[in-house]
């Protein structure tokens, strides 16, 4: 099943960190979002462009409407004409399968 049809699992804080492999395999799936590493921490982030603030905020609200249904949140950073989007699963300090089924739903909400 491809992630973007996946529903996020609640996730414990003993839960396992994706693998390198599970990374390799899930990014497979997305479009242009980068891995990137702060404080040690891995996560996923994209930038998505917009013609303008009001189009911006607009794909804001859908994020935030799609994170609350997944039960799961992002960093959202909202700028005129762009939005960065940051997934990565606060609980166990790094990525695990819901931020790339996340990212997936992120990526058909831009279209």
């Amino acid at each position: 099943m491809p992630l973007a049809k996946e529903t996020c699992d609640a996730c414990r804080a003993d839960a396992p960190r994706a693998t390198d492999a599970d990374i390799r395999d899930w990014r497979q799936e997305l479009s242009g979002w980068k891995l990137i590493e702060e404080d040690g921490v891995q996560k996923l982030e994209r930038r998505f462009a917009f013609d303008d603030f009001a189009a911006a905020m607009a794909f804001t609200q859908q994020v935030a409407d799609l994170a609350e249904a997944e039960g799961h949140h992002p960093a959202i950073i909202t700028e005129w004409g762009q939005v960065t989007v940051i997934w990565w699963t606060h609980k166990i300090g790094g990525l695990h399968r819901n931020d790339f089924i996340c990212a997936a739903k992120t990526d058909a909400l831009a279209g």
